[in-house]
């Protein structure tokens, strides 16, 4: 597949070598310019663009950039992506140590993921954000390993959660169904899913266990 990726910190990162790795075709981008990602760009084989060109054709776009940074995400993000795109949101919310307070998430109920939705304009599925990136190189195994880890997916459009799921999978994880964005605080952190490396089973139990309120030290 064509894929763009816009953030290439940890996650952004390590999903453009493996992904690349795969065979699909990677776009990546930062805030500070194509020029900084050239050695990303020479040791992966993906092409490093400006953000306002990351998603031109692609079939799946990764949002991977700090919550605080979404506002200030060029408009226009995804014109000329591919038919029946869909967008993988990666984001979470830490006011304390990085984001400042959001009201609208804080105060007005919003899961993280509906917020960076409403500004990016797009549907989002939520996955990678409790998975430790280095985990992404180094604990890929084959479907039925019994040492396979599980990643949630949340998303309100099944088709675009399958395109997701399927791709986690080729990337050597399982994935359990984690409900609608509304739903999505079941993995957001502080639950008891996020950071966990276990199989379906678990992580299905994990998000079961999951309480609505916001955790203080994930509060502003």
């Amino acid at each position: 597949m064509k894929i763009g990726i816009i953030g290439a910190g940890n996650i952004g990162g390590n999903l453009t070598r493996r992904l690349t790795a795969l065979g699909h075709d990677v776009s990546v981008a930062n805030s500070r310019g194509p020029q900084t990602l050239t050695a990303l760009a020479e040791e992966t084989g993906a092409t490093a663009v400006d953000a306002r060109d990351a998603a031109r054709d692609a079939e799946v776009v990764v949002v991977t950039v700090p919550l605080k940074r979404v506002p200030d995400l060029p408009s226009g993000l995804f014109d000329g992506a591919a038919d029946g795109f869909v967008v993988i949101d990666t984001g979470n919310y830490y006011p304390r140590e990085r984001d400042g307070r959001i009201p609208e998430i804080e105060d007005g109920g919003l899961t993280e993921s509906r917020w960076t939705e409403r500004h990016v304009g797009h549907p989002v599925v939520k996955a990678f954000n409790g998975t430790y990136a280095q985990d992404i190189l180094e604990r890929p195994r084959p479907a039925g390993d019994p040492e396979r880890m599980a990643l949630p997916v949340a998303g309100d459009d099944e088709r675009a959660k399958g395109v997701v799921r399927a791709l986690i999978d080729e990337l050597g994880f399982d994935t359990v169904d984690a409900g609608g964005i509304d739903d999505s605080w079941h993995q957001q952190p502080g639950t008891p899913v996020y950071g966990l490396r276990a199989g379906a089973e678990a992580v299905a139990k994990a998000l079961a266990e999951a309480s609505p309120e916001r955790p203080a030290a994930f509060r502003g």
